[in-house]
């Protein structure tokens, strides 16, 4: 199947480059409800997949004992912008598992938040592991291994009970056979799980609605995604897409980026999954594709589309903060 333009980028009137991609809409039973492009297209779900992710750190107890409440949650499924607020609360989950900014296996790039990098260049501060976007799921990861008394220097590699325990989950979730998954490695160092775009709405669609699923993940599931929506600063920040949209949808729905171009969302109403991947990588259509899919569904009110609008249709500014363009989308979910 030929991959379909997603997004057209305006600069004044002329369209001056495309966006295309694939679209997958699920619902908890594995039907296709709806697609664009080509909806088995094998891809790293990349930092999408965290909400997955955090099941085994509920499942093992690590959560409960460590005193987890909703926001320490949803920082273990965020691609944060390293702001006080969750650079604070990762370094609050390390020291209460008695562990260190040191034991973070993520690696650093300087914080996405300009205001804490311009902060640290200031007062001579040293950027660190806790900086990295990744650092909430990685402090997540380390909590289990510790509460499960397993080695914390190596958690991150794919042969850890750590990653096995992902592994298992993301199978039994998208019903991918685990040696059907095709693994890589991702920009914090982790295993990256690549699966058909079917599949991964499939497991945001049974995240959205667990009920066929054992009592034990159900409840696992409730609790990461009543966390994400009940703290959606922790899974992004200021002025990020997968905040603003969880925090005006009032806990209907979840949703989260992956680098490349990845937006997976499930909504706890109608129990479906949406996966969307941008073939070009470029992560800027993906909240222009995300708004413009409910939107066709019918899942936004009015005023949830006007206050979505600078998502949906984001402006191009030049060096001089002059709006000269903009992302439109320019698609048609077809019926399965």
């Amino acid at each position: 199947m030929s991959t379909e333009v997603l997004v057209k980028v305006f600069r004044g009137e002329l369209v001056e480059s495309l966006h295309r991609g694939h679209i997958a809409v699920v619902n908890a039973n594995g039907e296709l409800l709806y697609s664009v492009g080509n909806q088995e297209e094998v891809i790293y779900a990349r930092s999408s997949m965290k909400p997955l992710q955090a099941i085994p750190i509920v499942e093992t107890g690590a959560a409960e004992y460590f005193n987890f409440d909703n926001a320490d949650l949803s920082l273990t499924c965020a691609s944060h912008n390293g702001e006080d607020q969750h650079t604070v609360r990762v370094q609050s989950i390390l020291g209460r598992a008695d562990l260190a900014i040191s034991d973070l296996q993520c690696g650093t790039h300087n914080p996405r938040w300009e205001e804490t990098y311009e902060t640290l260049i200031k007062t001579g501060g040293q950027v660190t592991p806790v900086y990295n976007n990744c650092s909430g799921k990685h402090s997540g990861m380390l909590a289990t291994a510790k509460h499960m008394n397993e080695s914390t220097n190596d958690y991150y590699k794919l042969d850890h009970p750590v990653q096995k325990r992902i592994l298992e989950a993301i199978s039994d979730l998208t019903e991918v056979p685990k040696n059907e998954i095709k693994i890589g490695i991702d920009g914090c160092g982790v295993p990256v799980h690549g699966i058909p775009l079917t599949n991964l709405a499939l497991g945001f669609a049974k995240m959205a609605d667990p009920r066929l699923l054992p009592i034990k993940r159900q409840e696992a599931i409730n609790k990461i995604t009543t966390a994400m929506v009940t703290a959606p600063e922790m899974v992004g920040g200021t002025d990020r897409f997968c905040t603003d949209f969880m925090r005006i949808l009032g806990g209907r729905m979840f949703g989260k980026a992956g680098a490349e171009g990845v937006y997976c969302i499930g909504d706890k109403e109608t129990g479906i999954g949406i996966a969307i991947k941008i073939e070009d990588g470029n992560g800027r259509a993906t909240s222009t594709v995300a708004v413009d899919v409910l939107s066709q569904l019918g899942f936004l009110s009015e005023i949830q589309k006007e206050q979505l609008s600078s998502y949906h249709y984001p402006k191009m500014k030049n060096a001089r903060k002059e709006v000269i363009g903009e992302l439109r989308p320019d698609f048609t979910l077809e019926h399965a």
